[in-house]
């Protein structure tokens, strides 16, 4: 190395080290900042509510919008969330519930929305997250309620029904499914595992690459991944989490069908969010059987001039042949417009639940 190259180096690597320094400087006031917050909440009696995803929100949609690069948002999102895991945990480390075991997709969706200076609690069912939180065993709970390619996930909207619990928040995650396995190439696969839903994501790549390797369905990718750790001549479908978690290789990676494969996680807690500006409202309705019943519930959101974004009827458990259906509306339910709505809806609906309202995912 040249004398030259060597001082141009030093003269940059002098820098960086002198930005290091106000970097870890300015980290730990904003600790202390962070600390003070919760001080003052704790003297007005607001010791519990540590955590405000509206105001989350907010800070990460300000970083994104001023970020001059060269960085992108991407990376500032997660940088920022980071901090923000790390500083509330100096306060207390929230406790996350998720579908588990370590290694799957909602143990990615709860980080990326916690960061991971959360506690994460995964449970062996969606129905244990639930109770998790209801029993204040934990503070939050992130569990799947959409596939872009699957559809919804029936066993989250039927809890939903009567639990509690409000949604405050929202997870976007793009799904990429790798096969993993220790054999050196397919020609040694004899067996798939993973979950269900993966399978079906991966039918058409697995039905050209490995047509006749057994598939076997598990209850999660985690647990199709130490299979696959562990038993020779066996591959397992799951994504970067659980790759890493048990050291498997990847054979193949991004081999779902769909290459916009997405699914979409809601948080759970006993606290409503307030509004951010950009909101979301969920909620469950059902229609009185007369002609035209639907259009009726319906008429209210057109009439304030609010969006639905999604429609989904679900079978009403406590009735044979009736339905309920999930509607996302934009908006927060405090706007006035949505409130307006809201309002007539509940004169017109023979059942109504609003599930709560919430910011849209920053990505």
């Amino acid at each position: 190395m040249s004398d030259e190259l060597q001082h141009k180096l030093s003269v940059v690597r002098t820098e960086i080290d002198s930005i290091d320094g106000q970097l870890l400087d300015l980290l730990n006031r904003r600790a202390r900042c962070a600390q003070q917050v919760g001080e003052i909440k704790a003297q007005h009696g607001e010791e519990g509510f540590i955590y405000r995803p509206e105001r989350e929100a907010q800070v990460l949609r300000r970083l994104q919008e001023t970020n001059p690069g060269p960085l992108s948002g991407d990376s500032v999102t997660w940088f920022f969330r980071e901090v923000m895991s790390t500083c509330l945990a100096l306060e207390q480390p929230l406790g996350v519930a998720f579908l588990g075991p370590l290694g799957t997709f909602s143990e990615s969706a709860a980080t990326k929305h916690f960061g991971h200076a959360a506690r994460l609690l995964p449970q062996i069912s969606i129905d244990d997250v639930f109770r998790e939180v209801e029993a204040c065993h934990a503070d939050y709970a992130v569990v799947p309620i959409e596939n872009s390619t699957e559809g919804a996930i029936g066993r989250t909207l039927d809890l939903l029904m009567n639990t509690p619990l409000k949604i405050c928040g929202e997870v976007v995650l793009r799904i990429h499914q790798h096969l993993l396995s220790n054999e050196p190439s397919f020609d040694k696969i004899s067996k798939v595992y993973s979950h269900a839903q993966s399978l079906a994501q991966c039918h058409e790549w697995l039905n050209r690459s490995l047509p006749n390797a057994q598939r076997i369905s598990m209850g999660s990718n985690a647990q199709a991944a130490q299979f696959a750790a562990s038993e020779p001549g066996a591959a397992a479908i799951a994504g970067e989490a659980a790759a890493d978690r048990y050291a498997l290789p990847k054979l193949a990676s991004s081999i779902e069908d769909e290459p916009n494969n997405t699914t979409r996680w809601v948080v759970l807690g006993r606290q409503d969010a307030g509004s951010s500006g950009r909101d979301k409202t969920s909620l469950i309705m059902s229609a009185h059987h007369r002609t035209g019943a639907l259009s009726t519930l319906l008429a209210p959101f057109s009439d304030a001039g609010v969006s639905l974004t999604r429609l989904e009827s679900r079978p009403a458990r406590h009735t044979l042949w009736e339905y309920v259906f999930f509607v996302d509306i934009e908006g927060h339910r405090d706007d006035p417009a949505v409130a307006a709505a809201l309002l007539e809806l509940e004169r017109r609906a023979a059942y109504l639940k609003v599930l709560g309202s919430y910011p849209l995912a920053v990505y």
